[in-house]
Parts: structure tokens; sequence; C-alpha cells
């Protein structure tokens, strides 16, 4: 069993921009995960429940790039390990491959949650070995 308790900050990425029901959907099912984990002591940082409010509530453009990548990569830099979570559409999300990539290439872990029993595993296919 993953024990992401373990990790100091861990980034949650989720798909948002082509979310098959929106994005307003996006940033409810991002939260509720997140609650989830909180909820089990996991100590994480959703980019998608921490910016949605800021750019509705601030009237910026919640998908204006020039924003966001600049953001996120400063909590990239800071977080501990990666937790892709396998939502609708999520191998699509061009933000995840961004992230998954930034990962890979600082030598952080990477795992994959199912978002409806919220088991993590290692691997995009949910095996546990690497």
């Amino acid at each position: 069993m993953i024990d992401l308790k373990q990790y100091h900050i861990v980034y949650l990425a989720t798909p948002y921009t082509r979310y098959p029901t929106g994005i307003v959907q996006a940033f409810r099912d991002a939260c509720t995960i997140a609650a989830k984990l909180v909820k089990d002591g996991v100590s994480v940082y959703s980019p998608i429940a921490h910016t949605h409010p800021i750019a509705i509530h601030g009237e910026i453009d919640p998908l204006d790039l020039a924003i966001w990548i600049p953001f996120d990569h400063a909590m990239l830099g800071v977080s501990d390990a990666l937790l892709v979570a396998k939502m609708l559409s999520w191998e699509l999300s061009y933000g995840i491959k961004q992230e998954s990539e930034f990962f890979r290439k600082a030598n952080k872990p990477i795992f994959f949650l199912n978002p409806h029993n919220m088991e993590v595993s290692q691997r995009e296919d949910g095996s546990a070995s690497i």
C-alpha cells in the first residue's frame, strides 16, 4: 500500500480545460478528491481547487496559461510527489502531461489515483510495480 502521508506536499493533477462536464464540475470534482485526501492526512495541493476560485472571483481568465503556468511551476518545484487523478479525460489533459513531464525530469515520484475508490497505484494501468 502506498502511503502518501510520507510526502511533505503531494501535487494533485486533475483535468480542467477539456473536462467533459466543464471547468466548474472539474473544480468541484478536484475539490472533492482533495478533501478526501486531506481527511486521510495527506498534505495535498490542488492547482484547480486553489486557482479556479481565484480566477472566477478575481475576474481572471481561468484558461490563460500565461498567468497560470508560472504559478503551477513554482508549486511543482516545491511538491514532493505527483498524484494524477484518473478522472474523465485525464489522459487527454495538456496540463497533466506537462506536470508529469516536470516530475519525470526531476526524478520525483508519480502516482495514479482511482477517484472512485481512492486507490493509489504507481502505474497508469493500476498495478503497484514500477
